[in-house]
């Protein structure tokens, strides 16, 4: 490897691909080259299981996070709900890039379909527990796999719709879609946001990194992760958070449901923008167990 060349670890998956080639462009803007290294990683061999069944904590990134300990790849690029709030020792998160859209859309075949009580595909636990508690009436069904996978699993069932992220499709330039988006559903912690992993003590590459980080992306999911750590519901869990900067504000809504969708616990914050976000994280967490969430939590904990 050359001084300025820098291995750049991916999933296999179009989606993950493209975060890739996005995040070697802004590297090679800033005079860096980089080689685009492939692997597969747990999540996307085992289909067959949804995903808090395989294990909540890094069922994406445990296979890149190795790569990188071994030093087969300098940086891994990830996308940042995926990522664990806990980072294995050596392993530092320095840099995002800017966020694409953080919402979730359902996507239909038949809108008709939409008007009667059925089945949503979603592999999500957040995203089960957010339609059932807004459609009590409705099922839902785990489906697994990427972006194509949960296209051709729409058109081959007989489900109303497949929940998805909105900054997938946008990223895949997938057209010709019937689609709403889902405003009310509140996104995964750092949903939309690619988050770059590298070691700790690599100083070069923590410094090339610096350069394509996106600020305001960064200080929104550091709120989101630290909310989501503190609550200790790990990255599969019911629980959703959005920071949004506007003017010298930050905004953020969280969320906290039971598996079932029947309880939940919600919260709407404002703050000025030069707040230490780790600070701000911590203290809507800690307001929000102490409105009911502790509860939910120590539910979910025995029923996972």
């Amino acid at each position: 490897m050359s001084k300025r060349e820098i291995r750049i670890g991916t999933r296999k998956s179009k989606l993950a691909l493209w975060q890739a080639k996005t995040v070697a462009d802004k590297l090679n803007k800033i005079g860096y080259k980089s080689l685009i290294v492939p692997i597969k990683s747990e999540g996307d061999i085992n289909l067959s299981q949804p995903i808090y069944s395989i294990g909540i904590q890094g069922v994406f990134t445990r296979t890149l996070d190795t790569a990188l300990l071994n030093k087969k790849i300098d940086i891994a690029v990830h996308s940042l709900k995926d990522v664990p709030t806990k980072l294995p020792e050596g392993i530092i998160l320095n840099s995002t890039i800017n966020r694409g859209n953080p919402y979730d859309l359902l996507l239909f075949d038949d809108e008709s379909r939409l008007l009667n009580i059925g089945k949503v595909g979603t592999g999500s636990l957040r995203r089960r527990a957010q339609w059932l508690n807004k459609y009590p009436q409705d099922e839902t069904e785990v489906i697994r796999g990427n972006v194509q996978t949960r296209l051709k699993k729409l058109k081959t069932s007989n489900l109303k719709g497949v929940i998805l992220a909105k900054a997938g499709i946008d990223r895949l330039g997938i057209k010709n879609l019937k689609f709403e988006v889902l405003k009310w559903m509140i996104p995964a912690p750092s949903q939309g946001a690619i988050g770059i992993a590298s070691l700790e003590n690599n100083e070069s590459v923590k410094k090339a990194l610096l350069q394509i980080n996106c600020n305001k992306t960064f200080y929104c999911t550091t709120i989101e992760r630290t909310f989501l750590k503190t609550l200790e519901g790990g990255c599969s869990a019911p629980i959703g958070g959005l920071a949004v900067i506007d003017g010298d504000f930050v905004d953020f809504k969280g969320g906290l449901f039971s598996l079932n969708g029947r309880e939940s616990v919600i919260t709407d914050h404002r703050f000025s923008n030069n707040e230490n976000p780790i600070y701000l994280g911590e203290k809507i967490a800690s307001e929000l167990m102490k409105k009911g969430g502790k509860s939910i939590i120590e539910k979910i904990k025995t029923q996972l």
